[in-house]
């Protein structure tokens, strides 16, 4: 049948009569004619494109039901496949074999790319498509071919662009539209996103430079996905570099495209609290300077990008009050060359546990790990079948970005499903090793791997890079947290009655929820209006990111690199857009 297709129509010419009759059903206001575009149990995400949220949608009727009436609005047209991009082809997608092309389109307020699947059985219906926001109209970035064209630094009779930076960045005379909460890589993604638009944004980051957040942490951490996924938008990362850069690297790279990007940051400041002011739809943010006292800020927007994890958990373990000695949670943990011939428990089993765990093991002590829970665990080879996929298919990074954020959770999922199955087959005898030595192991939610994981908590999930294999050959012991009956002043009294002896005890056990950090900013009204921040909401979701919430004026970004990348776009996108009037509380 395939064959049959291929011999009658290119790849290209199904896509775009597909997408001619979709244009010509819209602007017709038929939604029959719509709903008969696409399969029955058919699916579309919308990002911030048509309905200016974040909107999934599943089932033709839903579907078409949903553009038509958004279509008076909006006045989508012009579609058509998109210039300059991965041409339409013929691939397969969480099972299925589809022509899959990139398109583009306008609106009344700018243009638009999508992707769209037609079954190469059925090329007459779409079985996903998804649209996003591009560009506003007036707004366009100053990129590339539009990049300005006036020589920023000579300035003859007047301040240097060193001085006029400077200047800038004291908000002596003014206060920022938007105040960002972490010099991290979203919240400097963030920030030069949203310069380029036009945007007057401040980042506050309370350590003494931006980038710290990676700086600071322990001294063996590198990333675990590779650098395809993971550069920063405009500038990407050297091509010498290695394929899984390590966290002083990423801490001096974050730090330079900052000044690269003339991101403003007031590094050494601590965001204190925040208030909304309905009169003035301002915020009341008062900020705290190392030197320099305190300062109250007036913006309009309030984007927190420090991390999708709260304050540090410490468990109440029984005994662990009466233990002599040293207790460190993971977030505080450096390097254990300081704990060579020691002996050392490590409470928790997750990624950063592994890491701690073998990262001692390496300068020498006796590590054993205490687990408390099952993990999902699975080779950096095998995981990136489920967050790297589109980025080993020879893509551009951006045509990747549109494939990877085309997918609503409900595909996504099959898609996780389906390579777990690959992954466990893949990883077969390490997950028999671990589970010979009792290491208790999962598949995620609903069969879905480490990416569920990832979703619901950030958290119960180890990529493995050796310390797996040390588990499995004994070089890292492992103890059952049910073993254990009280934790003693010398370490910790299991079942059995023997003692195991510990110099330190690393408490790798997670992080409060990060709604929680809101009510002690924010105060417990607006942590309780907006609701929980991460996780998967009902729609699939993630809660409260990258979208509106529903307190005026607030937003939310966090992730890895590429979420950083990705996000950072649309989130500056709807925040001009509310800023140039395009959108308004009456029209959204």
């Amino acid at each position: 049948m395939e064959k049959a297709l291929a011999a009658h129509l290119s790849d290209a010419e199904h896509i775009s009569n597909w997408l001619g009759s979709f244009e010509r059903a819209l602007n017709a206001q038929d939604q029959f004619a719509v709903q008969s575009l696409f399969l029955k149990d058919s699916f579309w995400r919308d990002l911030f494109a048509i309905t200016w949220h974040l909107t999934p949608s599943r089932g033709n009727e839903s579907i078409a039901k949903t553009f038509i009436d958004e279509q008076p609005r909006v006045l989508a047209c012009g579609f058509k496949i998109a210039a300059g991009r991965t041409p339409p082809r013929r691939v397969t997608r969480t099972g299925e074999r589809v022509i899959e092309g990139i398109f583009q389109f306008d609106t009344s307020y700018g243009s638009g790319l999508g992707i769209v699947r037609i079954p190469v059985t059925d090329p007459g219906r779409a079985w996903v498509i998804s649209t996003s926001v591009k560009e506003l109209r007036g707004f366009e970035e100053p990129v590339g071919k539009r990049r300005r064209e006036d020589a920023a630094g000579r300035v003859f009779g007047g301040p240097s662009w060193a001085d006029r930076r400077a200047r800038e960045q004291e908000y002596s005379d003014r206060d920022p539209a938007v105040l960002i909460v972490g010099g991290g890589h979203n919240g400097i993604c963030m920030a030069a996103r949203l310069r380029l638009l036009g945007v007057d944004a401040l980042v506050i980051e309370r350590l003494p430079k931006a980038g710290d957040v990676w700086r600071q942490r322990y001294e063996s951490l590198a990333l675990h996905n590779k650098i395809p996924l993971n550069d920063m938008p405009y500038i990407p990362f050297p091509a010498s570099w290695p394929t899984f850069p390590t966290k002083d690297m990423l801490a001096e790279w974050i730090e330079s495209y900052a000044i690269a990007m003339e991101c403003n940051i007031w590094t050494s400041t601590e965001f204190v609290e925040g208030t909304w002011d309905e009169a003035t739809r301002t915020w009341r943010a008062r900020v705290r300077r190392k030197e320099g006292g305190e300062r109250v800020f007036r913006p309009r927007h309030l984007i927190f990008a420090n991390g999708v994890l709260g304050k540090p958990s410490l468990p109440n373990l029984p005994g662990l009050e009466e233990y002599k000695g040293q207790i460190i949670h993971s977030h505080y943990y450096k390097s254990g060359q300081s704990w060579k011939g020691k002996k050392v428990i490590v409470v928790g089993a997750g990624n950063t546990a592994h890491d701690i765990a073998q990262d001692l093991h390496g300068w020498g002590a006796t590590v054993k790990m205490v687990q408390r829970g099952s993990v999902t665990v699975f080779s950096v080879k095998a995981a990136s079948l489920n967050h790297a996929v589109h980025y080993t298919e020879n893509l551009p990074t951006e045509d990747a970005d549109l494939i990877i954020t085309s997918t609503p959770f409900d595909l996504a999922l099959r898609g996780y499903k389906i390579n777990t199955r690959k992954m466990l087959e893949i990883d077969k005898e390490l997950l028999d090793g671990l589970a010979a030595r009792g290491f208790k192991t999962d598949i995620g939610t609903d069969g879905g791997g480490h990416q569920m994981k990832v979703r619901e908590r950030h958290g119960g999930y180890s990529i493995n890079v050796g310390c797996s294999d040390l588990i499995v050959n004994g070089k890292v012991g492992l103890i059952p947290a049910e073993d254990i009956v009280t934790y003693c002043d010398v370490g910790a009294i299991l079942k059995d009655g023997s003692i195991v002896k510990a110099d330190l005890i690393v408490m790798a056990t997670g992080y409060h929820a990060p709604e929680e950090v809101i009510g002690e900013m924010l105060g417990r009204e607006v942590m309780e209006k907006i609701g929980p921040v991460w996780g998967l909401g009902s729609d699939g979701e993630l809660n409260n990111m990258y979208k509106p919430t529903a307190q005026k004026g607030l937003w939310f970004i966090g992730g890895g690199f590429a979420q950083g990348r990705i996000w950072s776009h649309h989130l500056a996108i709807q925040i001009k857009a509310r800023e140039a009037g395009i959108v308004t509380e009456d029209n959204v």
